[in-house]
């Protein structure tokens, strides 16, 4: 079957809704019944939000005014001279995340979605512990009792 590629001098002098092939606009890469991809940094950003969540309900006083951000790489290099995964600022009260540094600098024994979350969970673990000058593990002490 052959198809006309026929367009009107009006539409492509606009350029506004047609490409340069004469197809058109393309539509969303999932389309109209499928739901939208989510995509790693959305991924980042709904475990950094679940996991504060969880440790601001353990440690109500000490993280009420305590910001979380997210970013995707630190603006300098770090005090030791490797690529930080984290700041916490305990002056102003917040954490930052560096998205890219923990993705792509981890190594995990097991790539799948599971340790991704994991490792993202332990580096908000770890911030917030270095926030609050205590050890990671104090954080949620009777979250691992079924391991002893």
């Amino acid at each position: 079957m052959v198809r006309s590629r026929r367009v009107s001098r009006r539409a492509s002098a606009r350029g506004g809704w047609r490409d340069r092939h004469g197809r058109g606009i393309r539509a969303a890469v999932t389309g109209p019944h499928l739901p939208p991809l989510r995509t790693r940094a959305d991924v980042f950003e709904s475990t950094v939000v679940a996991t504060a969540e969880y440790l601001k309900d353990l440690w109500p006083d000490e993280l009420h005014e305590v910001s979380f951000e997210i970013a995707g790489l630190p603006s300098e290099v770090g005090p030791r001279g490797g690529v930080d995964r984290w700041l916490a600022n305990r002056k102003e009260r917040r954490v930052v995340l560096f998205r890219l540094p923990i993705e792509r600098l981890a190594r995990l024994h097991r790539v799948d979605e599971l340790h991704r979350r994991m490792l993202i969970e332990s580096c908000v673990f770890r911030a917030v512990a270095e926030l609050l000058g205590k050890d990671p593990w104090e954080l949620a002490p009777d979250r691992y009792d079924h391991l002893h």
